[in-house]
């Protein structure tokens, strides 16, 4: 991958480096630094699709994937604690400081948790892996739904569809019954009942502001023997954004997420296999005004005012 340093004047950065540090793990978005007592998460600006990483990035993203989840940590802080210890450069170690550029406004210094290996979705709409389940078993993981939904249609009822985790390739999706064998009924039936209700406030609060939350995931860890929420938050990476304006029951609506570039990805004579094409100025920018329009949307605020 290229390494690019982002300074908020349209570079992206696609890797960071922090000399002396120890690189814990590498997503396909962040980097994660272990700092013996606390975990570093920089929110670079790669973004994949297809578990491919593109060759170049959408110039700002982490940042705004950041800003984007730590207003929902706020959010979210009346249903359940999170892992959140400081996200401002003045806030961290003095010897990051130094680091400022790659830093700033993407990280966040976190509490080190034991995280649940299964990761909790809600929809609340049918669509993606989804709508394919359902059209083929009637189905979505296992939980049996009325006959004769459409594509985009609104569920009768939120549903919890876990998954087990994947660092490379597809998380695969599993019933209840099996992820309460991994995590433990008591556990289970925890992450399954805060997944709902934070997804459902959350939802009701994005609809007020004109945009559809048709389904997300959160991931969850223990510390102290308390479940609290990880990683990031109710973003356009980590859910399906559509805008109520456009939203029409049947079909497959506009998305604030990275669908626009899957779209684009799936006009090309690609095999969807490494190497991945390098993403035209066109689609990158038209990518990095969806993540605009919906942080704008979301927060009442213009990304980067202050």
């Amino acid at each position: 991958m290229n390494k690019h340093v982002s300074t908020g004047t349209g570079t992206d950065l696609m890797n960071t480096d922090i000399p002396g540090l120890k690189l814990f793990r590498q997503g396909k978005v962040r980097d994660v630094y272990d700092l013996e007592d606390s975990l570093l998460i920089v929110a670079t600006d790669r973004i994949s699709a297809f578990d491919c990483i593109m060759p170049n990035g959408i110039p700002d993203k982490g940042r705004i994937l950041t800003a984007m989840s730590l207003f929902w940590f706020e959010f979210t802080r009346e249903f359940i604690p999170d892992h959140l210890l400081a996200h401002k450069i003045e806030d961290f170690p003095p010897f990051l400081r130094e680091y400022s550029v790659q830093l700033e406004g993407r990280s966040m210094l976190v509490r080190k948790t034991r995280p649940l290996p299964v990761e909790c979705i809600a929809r609340g709409y049918i669509a993606g892996s989804g709508w394919k389940d359902y059209q083929e078993t009637g189905a979505i993981c296992g939980i049996k739904l009325p006959s004769g939904l459409k594509q985009a249609q609104k569920l009768p009822e939120t549903i919890f569809t876990p998954a087990t985790k994947a660092d490379t390739g597809h998380d695969e999706n599993i019933s209840f019954a099996h992820a309460a064998e991994i995590l433990g009924a008591e556990t289970a039936e925890r992450v399954r009942d805060i997944t709902v209700q934070i997804y459902e406030s959350a939802r009701d609060y994005a609809m007020d502001r004109g945009i559809i939350i048709s389904d997300t995931k959160f991931e969850f860890g223990i510390l102290d023997d308390e479940i609290i929420l990880i990683d990031e938050l109710l973003t356009p990476d980590s859910s399906r954004f559509w805008p109520v304006s456009s939203y029409r029951e049947g079909q497959s609506p506009p998305s604030f997420d990275k669908q626009f570039v899957r779209d684009y990805l799936e006009r090309l004579d690609w095999d969807k296999t490494p190497p991945a094409p390098v993403l035209p100025a066109e689609i990158v920018t038209k990518t990095r005004e969806k993540y605009l329009e919906a942080y704008r949307m979301l927060t009442g605020s213009e990304f980067g005012l202050k």
